[in-house]
């Protein structure tokens, strides 16, 4: 009886797997023959292309990142760097009224430091496509990018400034309709205003 009942389950297994490969089968081609066809954007929504920053709703030049760094400490292959903005140097107007507040023993509150990073660097080079900085980003600052065009000639190539390419993208899809679509897919090897950083352009 246990045998039977075995060679019905792997019957029915074998049953399983023929009907999803005859699904596919039948469904329609999804190849691309590029160039001469594109790649349509409905066919992208689970395409995972180098990661890029996400911008502030009413700003989108300004990263939504506040340097947490929870990205880079998950990061398994190190492909991220984050550096935080340093404190701005208090005015000797501050600087006075610190010293004054100091000599008559109260708490004195010092110049903080912004939240936006001064520097955000990705290594697409050692990137593994994991998913685990877009994950861990408490604030939805990460996101897989579409872009498909990526292509160079040198491993610098793909080691990306992601502020230069957000502030890059941001100027792209301001009033300029299409043309500023367009901009968004241009791949980094092909148009780096910015230069390339210790991290290149994306």
């Amino acid at each position: 009886m246990k045998v039977l009942v075995k060679k019905l389950a792997e019957v029915w297994s074998l049953l399983v797997g023929l009907a999803i490969t005859g699904k596919y089968f039948l469904s329609r081609d999804v190849t691309v023959y590029y160039p001469r066809q594109t790649v349509e954007p409905e066919r992208l929504h689970s395409y995972r292309g180098p990661i890029e920053l996400v911008g502030l709703d009413d700003d989108p030049a300004t990263p939504r990142c506040i340097s947490c760094m929870m990205c880079a400490q998950a990061c398994p292959s190190g492909c991220i760097k984050v550096v935080k903005s340093p404190a701005p140097k208090p005015t000797p107007e501050q600087q006075q009224a610190m010293a004054e507040a100091e000599a008559r023993g109260e708490k004195v509150k010092k110049p903080a430091a912004p939240k936006n990073p001064s520097g955000w660097e990705y290594d697409y080079t050692l990137c593994s496509l994991c998913g685990t900085c877009v994950e861990v980003c408490p604030v939805d600052s990460i996101r897989f990018s579409r872009n498909y065009y990526l292509a160079g000639t040198s491993p610098d190539d793909f080691r990306f400034n992601l502020l230069a390419r957000l502030r890059r993208l941001s100027r792209a899809a301001t009033p300029q309709g299409d043309a500023g679509a367009k901009a968004a897919q241009t791949p980094p090897a092909e148009a780096r205003p910015d230069g390339p950083s210790a991290g290149g352009t994306a």
